[in-house]
């Protein structure tokens, strides 16, 4: 008999005869290991199954809502972060980073952690003031991080000394069905990194042309299969993740399995990055930038794939020529085989830096 709390499909305990609640067992799930993310209840409680989350880690997967951060020892050596300074996480996500560079701040140091998502922003929030980091030394503003430069002016701050961007996907958004980022398990079709803003995937699929999302496919993804699978998505309805990856595979019938994989990977990358206004943003954020930092500041930028390197390389190129950049980085960083073995999630990763004059 187990103590594990309740999922949300499981119904209360009820009152025996004598008022008392009686004991529910925790609903079983088929086969020997959890599928579904809402059953992973010991990879959702590490504190008390470290066992179970050490294995899950050992298999270079990620523990089910939780994040692991990508490249964090080369991200402290660019940023170089000191005792005094002010710091900006420009997408806090799970907090991993973060908690890091908020180490090497102390004593008399403060980071302000920026970050969309309302969902996990508070956990985040929560968990770092768990490990001592109270409002003197970590402060937290709801906001994409297209608005730094007004976040810093609301705080009375003219700039940072270190600004840190990762523009991944944090594990906790991919691996919730609820939040319709999964091509794996069933869920609603959203991919919106604020729930509260904008409309759903589902409604913009139902809305664009089959010719916009043969392009947004191309320039999002680098799809090279746009033309064949643009006419089955364009104007019309999925409700589910499911029924869109379905769709897409029964569009590549001659691919092997790992091939229409990637390309279903790629149609969601592309959706994903239209819904959220991502390159919009990310061009907003890399014309503010230099306006955010303090002399001899230190920005590192973290990209996954190319559309969005290719915006931080020639941001930071033209900031050099134009004297807002002492120093950038003349070749991107990528994680050590280690790090890709262990975490195969970061292996797409760039890491470009910039030093301000």
């Amino acid at each position: 008999m187990t103590d594990e709390p309740l999922p949300e499909n499981s119904a209360p305990a009820s009152p025996d005869a004598t008022g008392e609640k009686k004991h529910r067992r925790r609903v079983r799930y088929s086969g020997k290991n959890p599928r579904r993310f809402d059953q992973k209840y010991k990879e959702h409680n590490p504190e008390k199954y470290g066992d179970t989350v050490a294995k899950v880690l050992a298999s270079g997967k990620t523990p089910a809502g939780t994040h692991r951060s990508i490249m964090v020892a080369e991200i402290l050596h660019v940023l170089a972060p000191k005792p005094r300074e002010v710091a900006v996480d420009c997408t806090l996500g799970f907090g991993g980073h973060a908690r890091e560079i908020l180490k090497s701040l102390q004593p008399g140091g403060k980071l302000i952690g920026v970050d969309a998502d309302p969902v996990e922003l508070p956990k985040t929030e929560a968990r770092l003031r768990e490990l001592g980091f109270g409002p003197e030394t970590f402060i937290t503003k709801r906001s994409n991080f297209a608005g730094l430069r007004q976040v810093l002016t609301e705080l009375h701050l003219e700039g940072a000394d270190v600004i840190l961007a990762d523009l991944g996907l944090s594990s906790m958004q991919i691996d919730d069905p609820a939040r319709g980022f999964s091509t794996k398990f069933e869920g609603p079709l959203d991919m919106r990194m604020n729930p509260q803003r904008g409309q759903p995937a589902s409604a913009f699929l139902e809305k664009i042309s089959v010719e916009a999302l043969t392009t947004l496919l191309l320039e999002n993804a680098d799809e090279p299969r746009a033309q064949k699978i643009a006419p089955l998505l364009a104007g019309k309805k999925f409700s589910t993740t499911k029924e869109l990856s379905n769709t897409i595979a029964a569009a590549l019938p001659q691919l092997g399995k790992d091939e229409c994989t990637l390309s279903i990977r790629r149609v969601f990358q592309a959706i994903r990055i239209a819904v959220n206004d991502e390159f919009s943003a990310l061009d907003t954020f890399l014309r503010n930038l230099p306006f955010c930092l303090n002399p001899n500041g230190r920005v590192a930028i973290l990209t996954f794939h190319s559309g969005e390197d290719r915006r931080v390389k020639k941001a930071f190129e033209a900031g050099r020529r134009d004297g807002f950049y002492s120093e950038i980085a003349d070749e991107v960083i990528r994680p050590t085989s280690e790090e890709r073995r262990d975490n195969p999630r970061s292996s797409p990763a760039k890491l470009r830096w910039a030093k301000k004059t």
